[in-house]
Formats: structure tokens, C-alpha cells, sequence
């Protein structure tokens, strides 16, 4: 992959929900909601303070992360979905 965010941005790569439900239902496209969780797969060196230093960023390569349903950009990178977004759009982190 060739693309580092700027500043407070990152890239994630959203984890979509199974098309087969246990029932063994099929969802199409049009019916599923947006992704709101996935996995950060590029990270920017953070904002830029007051006294000119860099502010690393709580979000690190690998967190598994919940996101406004709404929030980043829509990107594809070798045929794979991704989202660009500032740090602030994270509502949180999954932990294990």
C-alpha cells in the first residue's frame, strides 16, 4: 500500500457484516447498513501543535475502531474499500 495520511488522518479498512444470515437469508447490498466498525491500516504523524511540534495520535496501525456511520472519505486502493478520516470521526477502540 503507498498512501500515508497527513496530520490526524487515518485509513480504515471497513469490516462488513456477513451476507449469509444464520437463517440462511441473503442480504443484498441496498439492504445493509453501513459498516460502523473497522480496522486501521495507516496512520498519519498527527496534528501539528502551537509550539510547531507534531501531537502523535492515540490511534495506532492494527486498532479495531468504531466510527461514525457517516464519517471519512470513501477510497479504493487496489480493488479493497477504504475510508480516510481525521482521528475526531473515531468514536472508539475495540479492545480484545
Amino acid at each position: 500500500m503507498n498512501i500515508r495520511p497527513l496530520q490526524d488522518r487515518i485509513m480504515v479498512q471497513p469490516i462488513l457484516e456477513k451476507q449469509v444470515q444464520k437463517g440462511g437469508i441473503i442480504i443484498p447490498d441496498s439492504a445493509k447498513e453501513k459498516p460502523i466498525e473497522g480496522r486501521v491500516k495507516a496512520v498519519g504523524k498527527g496534528k501539528i501543535g502551537d509550539d510547531g511540534k507534531p501531537i502523535k495520535l492515540e490511534i495506532k496501525v492494527g486498532d479495531k475502531v468504531l466510527y461514525s456511520k457517516y464519517g471519512g472519505t470513501e477510497i479504493k486502493v487496489d480493488g479493497e474499500d477504504y475510508l480516510l478520516m481525521r482521528e475526531d470521526d473515531v468514536l472508539g477502540i475495540i479492545e480484545k
